[in-house]
């Protein structure tokens, strides 16, 4: 007896933004799915998860990875259910991850797909601190950070999902570590919450002040999410032989025009130079996707034991997505932005 077809909301990127993404940019639709082939599995997703790097995606300009083709489904990491199964390594029921994209369903081969971890709290914790986020934060502190005891460590976009482990793997590992967040609520909460020894307040008139005082010592690691003013506000302060792991440059995702003002790209050779400051790039799971499990293995036992504690901003509904990704690049959320797609 043939199975009742699937039918599939989906987010399609309608136009590709000049400057900040808008509603119109984006349409809900919905596809009726083929039936499965050999070797294929039906999933439903649970969990989406929203991340600043799909600004990229949006754009056809020179990057790491494709851009997403008009009228084609957003990409996006998800935590879904197996709800059929024509491969003999998924069962129904089974919970996995892998990027699967902005729509409810969808049909995979099985070759993106990844079991969730064991014991998570909530299905959605694969998309955060035990996540993508989590081993971006892990990995770029630990292989190029390099941190030691006692050193100062300043990361931005602190109350984030990356910035926020990053703060607290750092004080795990012995040093002072000064928090860059938008607003006094998230500050408190990255200083009294996470344990952060301070937190400036990027919005503050005084900011450029505040930060060298609580970095009295100067900056050993910048761990870098923000770029734009705060790196401006950072660089004077770079110890000799500081790291700076390059994350992400959210400053300036919207930007589709050189940036007005003086040139600041001498002062920064000169400060690299003269200050023998290593910057590196990194793309996770290009540059240490192997070491997955040295991440989970290091990070899981953590947060079991709340020494690494995380925040989630739960967005209910597919169709909400585009808005909440918007407000993602205003800095309106308030920890790992997750839309709930359908009931776990």
């Amino acid at each position: 007896m043939p199975q009742e077809p699937i039918l599939n909301q989906r987010i399609v990127l309608v136009s590709r933004p000049q400057g900040a993404p808008t509603p119109e940019n984006f349409r809900l639709e919905r596809v009726t799915l083929p039936e499965l082939a050999d070797g294929q599995v039906l999933l439903k997703t649970l969990y989406l998860s929203l991340d600043p790097y799909m600004r990229g995606r949006m754009s056809d300009a020179p990057s790491y990875a494709a851009p997403v083709e008009i009228d084609e489904v957003m990409t996006g990491g998800a935590v879904s259910r197996i709800e059929q199964s024509r491969n003999p390594k998924f069962e129904v029921g089974d919970l996995v991850v892998g990027s699967t994209g902005w729509q409810s369903h969808s049909i995979s081969d099985g070759r993106n797909l990844m079991p969730m971890p064991k014991g998570l709290a909530r299905p959605s914790m694969a998309l955060g601190v035990l996540g993508m986020p989590g081993m971006t934060a892990y990995m770029g502190l630990m292989d190029i950070g390099q941190p030691k005891v006692g050193e100062t460590l300043v990361v931005a976009a602190a109350s984030g999902a990356v910035g926020s482990v990053v703060g607290q793997v750092a004080k795990l590992k012995g040093l002072r570590v000064v928090g860059i967040a938008g607003g006094a609520d998230k500050c408190r909460y990255v200083v009294d919450e996470l344990g952060f020894d301070a937190c400036i307040d990027h919005k503050s008139e005084n900011f450029v002040d505040e930060l060298a005082l609580a970095c009295f010592k100067g900056v050993d690691i910048y761990f870098e999410n923000v770029g734009g003013k705060v790196f401006d506000a950072v660089m004077p302060l770079l110890n000799p032989k500081a790291r700076i792991p390059l994350c992400g440059l959210i400053a300036g995702y919207n930007t589709h025009q050189p940036p007005s003002g003086p040139d600041r790209l001498p002062a920064l050779q000169r400060t690299l130079l003269t200050k023998r400051v290593r910057i590196q790039g990194f793309i996770v799971f290009d540059d240490y996707g192997d070491r997955q499990p040295e991440f989970l293995s290091a990070m899981a036992p953590w947060v079991r034991d709340g020494k690494i504690k995380f925040r989630e901003d739960v967005v209910d509904g597919l169709e909400q997505a585009p808005e909440a990704f918007i407000g993602l690049l205003e800095g309106r959320n308030f920890g790992k932005l997750v839309v709930r797609v359908a009931q776990d």
